[in-house]
């Protein structure tokens, strides 16, 4: 030994879509403590989208550029062709959730006061704000930019911990229920932090097992590692229970309808778009990149997992009166439809179809999520948001056009024709049927055809029941709101009639991945 150290090889320009947003996160944190009160939200504002705004711009430029051969810094990210598309939807869902964030009366004015309290109704009074929301989620979204592109175990705990820990604190923030809020926070936080740890403990054992904790290594000690394999399938059972409960698969479903409730909505849009598209993302690279060579174990395992989040997902949203609770357990049974393409592996083209068809599918459904959260920011009574279902009942004869646009979310969400979930669960399901899936398929209608039952139910509520003189009120949408609902009506209308751009552009992006 020279006692010499190596510098780290890093390649910054390959990374900078992440480095800009972490960057700008610690900007905003600076404004937060130097910045006047009355000059912050002014700056933070700005500030986010353009940063949001320009990691796009620095991804597109990345594709164009070239994907690259090999993982960047040190081998630890890889910025293939799936994780460039990944963030590029990821900023996108980001950008239009932040004009809904920024859109008043969503969160607390005072977090750390008692629920009804005289210190909270003098913060309400002064006008007070959470300005730190916008750096906090500048966090969470650097966060999702490194999971699902992590390439080894412990750059993707890392990026899990700052996806998620910001988001704990962000479901705490809601304006009104704030006890429902709080215990949101709360039951996320305890939950995730469970998941958490079994995440890390799996790590371990993995590394235990083959000596290294880079995913494509893990790979390669799966035919050569002789006489370990109670820590090889423990640890990979860990992982799954990890991942899993991000994207709100069943049997690990219970945190998201309470979360999704008690959130603010707008924070509610970005976990149920953003964060799914990151947790698949970070799934599919650790189960097909680093445990690809031990698919016939845990395939089967998949199967009930897959088929368990399909139906839980489908028949529990029948028996739901409140609209949040309603989209999560849609939300839950979308995460059973998109593992339906996970378990579709086989050759390399079969491989290449269901990750193209994960890919769409997951654009196509972020942003109609974002959409109809948008929607339900819209629709207030004295309360505030009308979250009962029997509160939207009429809503076709008081606002015509804001039930129509939310009713075709929801023929979107079924995958009716001629919408994007349509070519969503197509791409998806074909993919699956070429992998020997066909049963998990059948099993995928049945449920897409109970699931349409309960949005079919909410659109006959809003158009043929008569209003109810009390019936809540459509507030006029500021132009960010605004801006949202029309731009995901419009991409949701582009996805389902010309879909061949995008679907182009994940099977171009799904090639890379196998390259390696």
């Amino acid at each position: 030994m020279n006692g010499t150290i190596q510098a780290p090889t890093i390649e910054y320009a390959l990374l900078a879509p992440m480095l800009v947003v972490f960057g700008a996160a610690i900007v905003g944190v600076l404004v937060e403590a130097f910045a006047p009160r009355y000059l912050r939200s002014a700056i933070h504002l700005p500030l986010t989208l353009l940063s949001l705004a320009g990691a796009f711009a620095l991804t597109v430029w990345q594709a164009l550029k070239g994907v690259p051969t090999k993982p960047a810094a040190m081998g630890a990210v890889a910025v293939d062709g799936p994780a460039l598309f990944i963030w590029g939807t990821i900023l996108v869902l980001a950008f239009v959730s932040v004009m809904l964030i920024n859109d008043e009366g969503h969160f607390v004015a005072a977090a750390a006061a008692v629920p009804g309290s005289a210190e909270e109704e003098q913060a309400l009074y002064s006008g007070a704000a959470h300005t730190e929301i916008y750096p906090l989620v500048l966090f969470a979204v650097g966060g999702m930019l490194l999971f699902p592109a992590s390439n080894d175990l412990l750059v993707a705990f890392v990026a899990l911990e700052v996806m998620s820990l910001p988001l704990y604190l962000l479901c705490g923030l809601a304006r009104r229920r704030r006890l429902l809020s709080q215990e949101a926070a709360v039951k996320y936080f305890l939950l995730g932090a469970f998941s958490s740890a079994f995440f890390l403990y799996g790590t371990a054992l993995l590394y235990g097992y083959a000596g290294s904790i880079d995913l494509a290594r893990i790979n390669a000690a799966l035919g050569t590692v002789g006489g370990q394999d109670t820590l090889l399938y423990l640890g990979a059972g860990m992982l799954g229970v990890g991942l899993l409960f991000k994207i709100g698969a069943a049997p690990f479903q219970a945190w998201k309808p309470d979360v999704y409730q008690g959130s603010p909505t707008p924070i509610t849009a970005l976990m149920a778009s953003g964060t799914l598209v990151a947790a698949f993302g970070a799934l599919l690279r650790v189960f097909w990149v680093g445990l690809g060579g031990l698919d016939w174990d845990w395939s089967p395992v998949l199967w009930g997992v897959a088929i368990l989040t399909m139906v839980v997902g489908a028949v529990l949203a029948i028996t739901q009166t409140d609209i949040k609770r309603m989209l999560a357990y849609s939300s839950i049974a979308h995460g059973g439809f998109l593992l339906v393409g996970v378990v579709a592996t086989g050759t390399a083209a079969q491989n290449t179809s269901a990750l193209s068809g994960i890919l769409f599918y997951l654009v196509a459904y972020g942003v109609t999520t974002v959409g109809a959260f948008a929607v339900v920011t819209m629709v207030r009574d004295a309360g505030g948001e009308a979250w009962h279902l029997s509160r939207w009942a009429g809503l076709g004869k008081r606002s015509p056009l804001l039930a129509a646009v939310f009713a075709f979310f929801l023929l979107a969400f079924a995958g009716i024709p001629l919408t994007s979930g349509f070519f969503g669960k197509y791409a998806v399901f074909q993919a699956a049927v070429s992998g020997g899936a066909t049963p998990l398929v059948i099993v995928g209608v049945v449920a897409s055809a109970v699931a349409a039952f309960f949005y079919v139910r909410i659109i006959v509520l809003m158009f043929f029941s008569d209003p109810a003189a009390d019936g809540p009120s459509v507030v006029l949408p500021s132009r960010g709101t605004a801006a949202v609902v029309g731009f995901a009506a419009l991409a949701t209308v582009v996805l389902g009639v010309y879909p061949e751009p995008v679907l182009h552009l994940a099977h171009s992006a799904a090639q890379s991945l196998f390259v390696r």
